[in-house]
């Protein structure tokens, strides 16, 4: 009783102790439920980014959450919760209440991480999908000093020089993986000079202390129009409408390709209504005019759809990460 007392308030338990049978039975345990799915959201929705601020993620995140915050009448507080590449956050919202108010907006490190850092479980399989929210291909770089403009021209400058720094996000992210995936396709050494964030790693390549990257699009287009780098190739299955110039990978090398992608996530066990709620209202956020110009500009493409489309994709790409990672003999350590 006490705990029945808690959950509908003292006063309602002692009017409705009558219907004590009903109450055993399921029907008003069920009530307050339905009542929370009705009238939700009606406190502050928490996004919970696995990543530091200035990221892709984040930069999505906050322009998700500021229209769809519009939208529902409450507030997204966008939380930044880093450490251990990315799973500290991730498992932070997977034991989060089932109650639509804390989501994980991710990319698809939440497909590799289990596989590259050994866990026991595997987020796309324990997590819910609520919504495809973006993607992007990583892109390979090269400073202008290196006098390389394709893919072809830094494989045979490699083939005679050994050893080009090539700069990623951190190890065992998935500009890691395909890193690692073009240097056996191509058969070349590059040598792998992860940083914590692209931040830095942009920082350098610009400055021409690391020669060549595997990075996001978005931090690498402004530098690439005034001709510091050049962008070689994408991870895109085709081309990005926003990179028409850019070539893919599988261009050069068939099947070689490995998209980021973004999207919302929530605790095992919310109830589907909330989910179907939260996907309506960040599918019309994504048809925002102002927010696809803003996606449009870092050369990050919208998607939308439903919780299932993305669901399918992740837990295909769990898979696909799960192979690669144990051919390519990925260690964070």
């Amino acid at each position: 009783m006490t705990k029945i007392a808690r959950r509908i308030g003292r006063r309602d338990f002692i009017k409705n102790s009558a219907a004590a049978g009903t109450v055993l039975s399921g029907g008003l345990l069920a009530a307050p439920a339905v009542w929370a799915q009705d009238a939700f959201p009606n406190k502050p929705v928490r996004f919970i980014v696995p990543l530091a601020p200035g990221g892709a993620i984040d930069f999505i995140a906050r322009a998700v959450g500021e229209r769809m915050g519009a939208s529902i009448g409450q507030q997204i507080v966008v939380e930044n919760r880093t450490g251990a590449g990315g799973t500290l956050g991730m498992d932070s919202a997977m034991k989060s209440d089932p109650d639509g108010y804390t989501l994980l907006i991710t990319n698809d490190n939440a497909a590799s991480a289990p596989h590259i850092m050994g866990l026991a479980y595997d987020y796309t399989k324990v997590l819910l999908p609520v919504c495809y929210l973006g993607r992007h291909g990583q892109i390979l770089a090269a400073h202008s000093s290196l006098g390389v403009k394709t893919v072809k021209e830094l494989v045979d400058y490699v083939k005679a020089n050994p050893g080009v720094g090539t700069a990623t996000s951190g190890v065992g992210s998935n500009q890691h993986v395909i890193l690692e995936w073009f240097k056996r396709e191509a058969g070349i050494k590059l040598e792998h000079v992860p940083y914590r964030g692209a931040g830095q790693a942009i920082n350098d390549l610009i400055a021409g202390h690391v020669k060549t990257a595997f990075l996001g699009p978005t931090s690498l287009m402004p530098h690439a129009a005034v001709g510091t780098i050049h962008m070689l190739a994408q991870s895109m299955a085709k081309r990005a409408p926003t990179l028409p110039n850019v070539p893919t990978m599988d261009e050069s090398y068939k099947g070689l390709i490995l998209e980021a992608w973004y999207a919302a996530f929530a605790p095992a066990n919310t109830p589907a209504p909330i989910i179907a709620k939260l996907n309506a209202e960040m599918n019309k956020a994504l048809k925002d005019p102002k927010l696809i110009d803003t996606f449009t500009k870092g050369a990050i493409e919208p998607v939308g759809g439903a919780p299932d489309d993305i669901g399918t994709l992740a837990r295909a790409d769990s898979d696909k990460y799960a192979k690669l990672v144990k051919e390519l003999n990925i260690k964070t350590n």
